[in-house]
């Protein structure tokens, strides 16, 4: 792991296109601004991990559980 100290309104860079900032710091909390790509999703660790964790389970449902889907009851 890079561990790097930044200021209040200073940048790292991710590759050519990716930016993060500084945007605020309070107490032990810091904002942070990400410029990246719109066909590179950005999300917290635990957003991630739980669209993770649905996508495995999406993928396990048996295809008999899916004939009705889109059909009118």
């Amino acid at each position: 792991m890079l561990v790097l100290s930044r200021h209040r309104d200073e940048s790292i860079m991710i590759g050519d296109d990716i930016v993060l900032t500084i945007v605020d710091i309070r107490g032990d909390k810091v904002r942070l601004g990400i410029e990246a790509p719109q066909d590179i999703p950005v999300h917290r660790q635990e957003v991630y991990e739980a669209i993770q964790r649905e996508n495995r389970k999406a993928s396990r449902v048996d295809p008999s559980e899916t004939r009705n889907l889109g059909r009118n009851p």
